[in-house]
């Protein structure tokens, strides 16, 4: 089991994400004694009788004012059993990027809905964009359970209306959990609530100690070395006057002195000589370790270069189907011209077709659509100015995903996935 869980939330506005990240904090104790204080005196000044615990996450000023969450925030709490690096999404239409963002590199999300409301549109929007990025692990907690008549027949049917959606979406059942809960009096958040005897599973946080995820949850084990060169290091100094070191984190695989690699795109072949660290030289380095490779021949790489074991190294590839994720206010249409951001390198794309648009909402696909508007999903067919080495996204989601960005303005307008990961999910054929 890895020491360390990266997990995120989603869920749709007023669901009462802040409050149950609050309430994580708060009941593992990763707060400090004055923020709580200070959290306690701004509820007493909104006239409420208890600690408002979402103040504890919407730092923002107008998140604050508006009771809603706008930006991700990366929130780091512990307990004996386990560390968590939670990113705390947004939940408003308009915010669905920020999902995405927060989300990409998540190994278990919590989906909240409000037991009031049960699956709706946004509940179906968030479980298609998690599908898609692969994230293994999902929790659905039904919050606000405390507020529902017959809560047992509610939990019931939401869980049941939920589980036939994820199995859509390609989720086996052990991979998905339900939890009845109430954020605001911490119902099954840090231990199992009296208040649900319909609910015999674990709490929130006894789950999140518990799940198994793996360190490397993308499939990449089964994968040689992917080490995507973030800087190129030389010191020029008197102590290290010959220096040249490629420095990054490892994408996939494992590398050690004396391994034969290829550096993509070039192709050019060389081994390693030495593996540094900060701490010292490496026997071995395993996928998610930053260190820095010292190369046997003196190559030209560039940041931006991925260097790969030769025996299953990425075909550089300049035109290609991909899955776009559309967070442009401005619609996509055929023909346009932007900026691919691959790892730590940014070339010229024209798209060429559309596809298919994807409906999340029927789980139906759309051929030859004109455009896609802002938080559509949809295949679309890529051509580059210089080729990239990337895998498969269902094989690598380091190196199978890239940005597409505006060359005008330079901001983010969709997150894609190379290849059609939408082969995971049942799709229908809209009429």
């Amino acid at each position: 089991m890895s020491d360390l869980l990266r997990l995120a939330t989603a869920g749709s506005v007023d669901d009462g994400k802040s409050t149950l990240v609050g309430r994580l904090l708060y009941d593992t104790k990763s707060v400090l004694a004055d923020q709580i204080d200070a959290v306690t005196r701004a509820s007493v000044d909104k006239g409420l009788s208890t600690p408002d615990l979402s103040l504890l996450v919407d730092g923002l000023r107008a998140e604050r004012e508006q009771g809603i969450t706008i930006d991700v925030a990366y929130r780091y709490f512990a307990t004996p059993k386990r560390s968590f690096v939670l990113a705390d999404t947004p939940g408003h239409v308009q915010y669905t990027r920020n999902t995405v963002s927060g989300a990409s590199t998540a190994q278990l999300v919590i989906l909240l809905v409000d037991a009031r409301k049960g699956v709706i549109e946004q509940t179906r929007r968030h479980a298609a964009v998690l599908a898609l990025l692969g994230v293994p692990k999902l929790v659905l907690a039904v919050n606000k359970i405390d507020l529902v008549d017959n809560p047992a027949e509610v939990f019931a049917a939401i869980s049941s209306e939920f589980n036939t959606l994820t199995s859509k979406l390609g989720w086996a059942d052990e991979d998905v959990l339900e939890i009845p809960v109430s954020a605001l009096h911490g119902d099954n958040i840090a231990s199992r609530s009296a208040n649900t005897p319909y609910y015999d599973g674990p709490s929130l946080i006894e789950h999140l100690e518990s799940v198994p995820v793996d360190a490397d949850s993308t499939g990449t084990h089964a994968l040689g070395l992917r080490f995507p060169v973030q800087y190129v290091i030389r010191p020029r100094t008197a102590e290290y006057p010959d220096y040249r070191g490629y420095a990054g984190q490892i994408a996939a695989g494992s590398v050690s002195p004396g391994d034969e690699i290829v550096v993509l795109p070039s192709g050019k072949r060389t081994t390693v000589e030495r593996v540094d660290t900060p701490d010292g030289e490496l026997a071995v380095a395993q996928v998610g370790r930053s260190v820095t490779l010292l190369l046997a021949d003196e190559v030209d790489i560039s940041r931006g270069d991925i260097i790969a074991s030769p025996a299953d190294a990425p075909e550089p590839i300049d035109t290609f189907d991909a899955t776009v994720c559309w967070l442009g206010d401005k619609a996509l249409r055929p023909g346009a011209r932007l900026l691919l951001k691959h790892g730590a390198k940014t070339t010229q794309a024209i798209v060429g077709a559309l596809v298919e648009r994807f409906d999340e909402q029927t789980l139906t696909a759309q051929e030859s659509p004109e455009s896609l508007e802002l938080n559509d999903i949809g295949r679309v067919s890529l051509r580059l100015a210089e080729p990239i080495p990337a895998d498969d996204y269902r094989t690598n989601r380091h190196t199978g995903s890239f940005l597409l960005i505006d060359p005008a303005g330079g901001n983010t307008l969709a997150a894609g996935l190379v290849g059609d990961v939408l082969t995971s999910v049942e799709v229908g054929t809209a009429v």
